[in-house]
């Protein structure tokens, strides 16, 4: 786990490369303490830096930037390739090795069977930057889920790229002007979708793409040498035929072999464990194949209704790992608040990102790198909004379109302030189910989903915070996306497969993994995620969705794998996410920070938002009828980036 930053310019001439290269590299140091490197050619316009996590051979041999034996490649690599040691013993026995870094084996990959080729055959998580010194060009890699963040883009003659928008920044050609188009969309998912950003030209590398150019080729768009969209298809095309026995034991074998590859390090390994299905399944196949106590780690809150502790105590206890448990306290999670900013590099919402950067940090103090269970939820149908959203789309469907529509076209003829004056009198009359302080946004809502012609269309609408009828983000219009765009989406055959894959192409990479990836290096810590093999991914979308979600059971198949392991007593609860008192604390320690980020005239001054809806949300949330924290948060997320961005 690295960082990486560089840049390739028809106007270099006149710059101290190396003066400012390091100038961009010490904005990503924290992703990188250990080691840097500063490589350029003057004549080809090209420079690249590289900040090292040492993970694998900790000698000066995995120095990066690394040069190929044969003199044709530069490589500055972020991630780890789990399986490098086969693709040695692939490549033969006549190469003359300098290490055994998996950086080496790539570049003599790239030697014998081209770049493509190379990262076909590689199993783990990566960003790449090669420089080709033969046909003076460029790629730029990303691995097949998106693990490891890449942006890039042309400003002006200077391609930029690198791990995260700071080091960008930090070049004099980089121009920074937020897309008010992105921010649109940041207000509606809490993320920003790949592959936009929050700034006008610049991009995110879609998962699973090279991108090749040169001063002379530009315009080149991304490449997918692996596809997840095609292989949901092909998997449901080519269901596996077995029995769910078979299931179990094909799916153990894969979980072992991903874990074993991703258990190897020269450094000091763990795992975070909540003791629920995802992380408790890791930990136990983990403690499996290892010969000493596995170390395992934990935050834990005082407030019960976000407290997962003392069940992964018990977990651990049972597996016999080396368990590290921390208790935070409310004021030691709101300290984190202040360092979200500078650790996104851009706005970013997802108000789990503070325990994610807690036990980051907890477990830095005793290892480098971690393992985790994300991923469990969207390849397992975990997610309790998957069977909400199916049951609304089965009682949407009983309805004829044409009535639906007229319903919606009703509801949102009068606009969502006067359907609260109309509701406000009889709030009190009303069952407790149906009494809503913002009875309007709930109405609009529930009119958007009437009038969705597709799964993923109310999906979308489900989990949609703010949304561009609104008015919240001054001139924005919503760009295309995965969400939106149905000749992206993979068209499964149920309804639930359909929104699965949509959160595996959209939710996982760019919130889940994004959220991960920062909090982590944050703290200069690697993360691993074994269920992101992709084969095992490939061998999951091959099962039937009745071995996920059976009889009303949620991650069916990985529960009878970890009910081999840990007795089923200490799993089944209900469902926690992984968060914090967001709206509690709004409410009390965090509202001066809140009102002054969100004062109209401060809001009117900047000129991106419209000061009344947000200040209609705040005045409801402060007022205890309702909460909005979630649509808060966004918003002073934003807020606070821009602040620290100024």
């Amino acid at each position: 786990m690295c960082g990486l930053v560089g840049y390739l310019s028809g106007n270099a001439g006149h710059i101290n490369a190396s003066e400012l290269l390091v100038k961009m590299g010490q904005a990503i140091s924290h992703r990188g303490p250990d080691d840097s490197g500063v490589w350029f050619d003057a004549e080809a316009g090209v420079g690249m830096f590289h900040r090292r996590l040492s993970i694998l051979d900790l000698s000066p041999a995995g120095h990066q930037p690394m040069v190929s034996c044969d003199g044709r490649y530069v490589l500055v690599f972020n991630g780890e390739i789990y399986n490098h040691l086969k693709i040695r013993e692939e490549l033969g026995a006549k190469l003359q090795w300098r290490g055994h870094s998996d950086t080496e084996t790539l570049l003599a990959g790239f030697s014998v069977w081209g770049i493509e080729s190379t990262v076909k055959k590689a199993v783990g998580m990566f960003a790449v930057a090669v420089w080709d010194r033969q046909t003076r060009t460029l790629t730029l890699g990303r691995d097949r889920l998106g693990e490891k963040p890449l942006y890039y883009g042309w400003q002006g003659d200077t391609l930029l790229f690198g791990s995260e928008l700071k080091g960008l920044k930090a070049h004099p050609s980089f121009r920074a002007q937020i897309d008010r188009n992105s921010l649109a969309l940041l207000m509606r998912y809490n993320y920003i979708p790949a592959p936009y950003s929050i700034y006008q030209g610049i991009q995110k590398l879609l998962p699973g793409a090279l991108l090749t150019v040169s001063l002379e080729v530009r315009d080149n768009q991304p490449q997918r040498y692996w596809d997840l969209k095609k292989v949901v298809v092909n998997g449901l095309e080519r269901r596996f035929s077995g029995s769910p026995d078979d299931a179990v034991e094909v799916l153990e074998g894969l979980l072992k072999n991903s874990i074993a590859g991703q258990m190897l390090s020269d450094v000091p390994l763990g795992a975070f464990l909540s003791g629920g299905i995802d992380s408790s399944t890791i930990v136990a196949l983990m403690q499996m194949q290892s010969n000493s106590p596995v170390r395992t780690f934990t935050i834990g809150f005082n407030e019960e209704q976000y407290n997962e502790a003392g069940y992964a105590k018990k977990v651990a206890r049972y597996l016999g790992t080396n368990h590290t448990e921390l208790y935070v306290s409310s004021q030691e999670a709101r300290e984190v608040i202040p360092q979200l900013p500078a650790l996104y590099c851009e706005p970013f919402s997802d108000s789990s990102q503070i325990p994610t950067f807690l036990v980051s940090h907890l477990a830095h103090q005793h290892v480098k790198v971690s393992l985790s269970g994300d991923a469990g939820d969207e390849l397992f149908c975990g997610y309790n909004r998957y069977a909400e959203a199916q049951e609304l789309w089965r009682k949407l469907s009983n309805l004829p379109v044409g009535l639906r529509k007229v319903l919606a076209r009703g509801i949102t003829s009068l606009p969502p302030h006067v359907w609260d004056s109309l509701f406000g009198p009889i709030q009190r009359l009303l069952p407790e189910g149906l009494a809503h302080a913002k009875m309007g946004d709930k109405l609009h809502k529930g009119a958007a989903m009437m009038s969705s012609q597709t799964p993923a269309e109310l999906y979308r609408l489900l989990v949609s915070q703010w949304s561009l009828t609104s008015g919240l983000v001054i001139g924005a219009v919503e760009p295309p996306t995965v969400w939106t765009d149905t000749a992206q989406q993979p068209h499964a055959e149920h309804f639930i497969q359909d929104i699965m894959s949509v959160d595996m192409l959209t939710y996982l990479p760019d919130d889940i993994l994004c959220k991960v990836d920062r909090a982590a290096m944050g703290a200069s810590l690697e993360t691993r995620v074994p269920f992101l093999d992709h084969r095992l991914v490939e061998f999951v979308w091959q099962l039937p969705l009745d071995y996920k979600q059976h009889k009303g059971i949620s991650k069916w198949l990985l529960r009878q794998i970890l009910y081999k392991h840990v007795p089923r007593e200490l799993i089944e609860r209900p469902k926690m996410g992984f968060g914090v008192p967001i709206d509690v604390w709004l409410r009390g320690p965090l509202r001066a920070w809140a009102e002054e980020l969100l004062s109209e005239s401060r809001l009117r001054r900047e000129g991106y938002l419209n000061p009344y809806p947000v200040r209609r949300q705040w005045a409801m949330h402060l007022s205890g009828k309702n909460s909005c924290q979630y649509h808060l948060w966004n918003v002073l997320m934003f807020q606070a980036w821009l602040e620290n961005n100024k």
